[in-house]
């Protein structure tokens, strides 16, 4: 399983827990270094199956350094918004998937994304950010026009978009500002209790504004 632009390597270490082979892929080399020092922890601790592996590749994911059909899964979780040459991207992707092999594919979605756009300009313009807003219509076009067969979507993290409206308001750099403080210990505290009033209301409020959409797509088994 390949987490393509891992970033902190949350997908990562979920999917290693579960016992996958993973690579956590980023440019980042700080991140990685993280990352890594987190999977050896996870296998000292026994967090994973014995059999299972897990590694760290830094590179670019216009030009990754895999062989062709490498990978029975890939995790893109929130990185095409980032990319100028998003579509070129996306063959990458293609091309280190296996044939029938599914990947994940997440953006922000429409409507929570444009409303940080319309609150904060530094939200959008500051380096290595979101350079485009895709519908869910515009970004199954792309991965379709590149080969790959459109599957299932849904839409998750509702409650983390009035937390990301509000950093617009006040400034996306002010942790301090109390409303946003507060809100961000909201989240913190509902990742680790979980309780039921807020998972029933994240599943009804995700279809409206669910700050990400993900859509799962398949290479096909033969190529047309």
């Amino acid at each position: 399983m390949l987490d393509l632009g891992c970033g902190g390597g949350r997908h990562a270490f979920e999917v290693y827990r579960r016992g996958a082979d993973v690579v956590a892929f980023d440019q980042n080399v700080e991140d990685l270094a993280s990352v890594e020092t987190m999977f050896a922890a996870m296998k000292e601790e026994g967090e994973a199956p014995a059999e299972a592996t897990a590694e760290t590749v830094k590179g670019d994911a216009l030009d990754m350094p895999f062989d062709d059909g490498s990978f029975d899964r890939v995790i893109a979780a929130e990185i095409f918004e980032h990319l100028p040459h998003d579509t070129a991207a996306m063959k990458e992707l293609y091309r280190v998937l296996k044939p029938g092999g599914i990947a994940a594919v997440t953006v922000p979605s429409f409507l929570p994304e444009r409303i940080c756009w319309a609150l904060s300009e530094e939200y959008h313009t500051n380096e290595g950010g979101h350079i485009r807003i895709y519908t869910r219509a515009e970004l199954e076009a792309k991965l379709k026009a590149t080969g790959f067969e459109i599957g299932p979507h849904h839409h998750a993290h509702a409650l983390h978009a009035p937390y990301w409206w509000i950093k617009c308001a006040v400034g996306t750099d002010n942790n301090d500002h109390p409303l946003a403080k507060a809100y961000h210990e909201l989240l913190v505290w509902d990742m680790f209790q979980a309780p039921t009033v807020t998972r029933v209301a994240e599943r009804l409020l995700n279809p409206v504004i669910g700050k990400s959409v993900i859509v799962y797509v398949r290479k096909p088994r033969t190529a047309a």
